[in-house]
């Protein structure tokens, strides 16, 4: 008698084990597959010195251009300090010749040389340092994109690692999912297929660019990454929907 509740406990256990991995959540009973809208660059622009702001002419949901300015400081004080470090680095130059010209006429030791030549490649140095820290004094946008979000405001001083702004690139979404790992066998990089955006109620259509790099042994399911084909501008970032590949499920 115990062996057979042994049995059968045994079977109901191992039961689910035989009949393979459930589909994941994300599938629905027509196949879809949930999937969500990322944007490829989502980017915290932070202070790299310590100055006050002087222009940010951006707001939260402004567009902008490759290029254009983010956020200029006030840097009066680096510009001058570059300035001087300039004209030192002019000024051991001019004297590094003097001292080359004088130890041609044995008037001066290669010791004087050398601590000359040293003089200049300080100074040059503290120039390179000075002229590094004043090109700081502008951040440009590294893409094309949207402000999503401002930690900062114009007149406001701030030190190295102040969180500024935080900007999307719009303009290359990603489409993010989880499909079955079986599906392998039919979809790579290339392969075609519709998202319907459930925030604007329309269909766009999409690629698979990369498969990811394990699957999950317990779902066995793996991620996907695909990308919008053609222009649809009113795509955001957050933005999710459904996903359907032709022949599947």
């Amino acid at each position: 008698m115990k062996s057979w509740i042994v049995a059968a406990l045994v079977a109901a256990w191992a039961g689910p084990l035989l009949a393979g991995p459930a589909e994941p959540s994300d599938v629905d009973s027509a196949g879809r597959i949930r999937t969500q809208l990322v944007a490829r660059n989502d980017v915290e622009i932070s202070s790299e010195i310590a100055a006050k702001i002087d222009r940010l002419p951006l707001r939260e949901g402004d567009a902008f251009a490759r290029g254009a300015l983010l956020v200029g400081f006030d840097c009066g004080l680096y510009q001058a300090q570059l300035a001087k470090a300039e004209a030192t680095a002019a000024a051991a130059n001019r004297q590094l010749g003097v001292t080359r010209e004088l130890a041609k006429l044995h008037s001066v030791g290669a010791m004087d040389v050398a601590q000359a030549e040293a003089r200049a490649k300080e100074a040059a140095a503290d120039a390179a340092y000075m002229h590094t820290t004043v090109g700081k004094c502008e951040i440009r946008a590294p893409f094309a994109g949207r402000v999503a979000k401002r930690d900062a405001a114009a007149f406001e001083y701030v030190t190295p690692g102040k969180p500024l702004l935080e900007i999307l690139d719009t303009g290359a979404l990603e489409v993010k999912m989880i499909v079955p790992s079986r599906w392998l066998a039919t979809i790579k990089p290339g392969s075609r297929f519709t998202v319907h955006v459930d925030d604007l109620g329309q269909d766009v259509d999409a690629e698979v660019v990369r498969t990811g790099a394990s699957i999950d042994p317990v779902s066995q399911t793996v991620s996907l990454s695909g990308r919008v084909v053609g222009k649809a501008p009113r795509l955001l970032p957050g933005m999710s929907g459904w996903a359907t590949f032709p022949g599947h499920p």
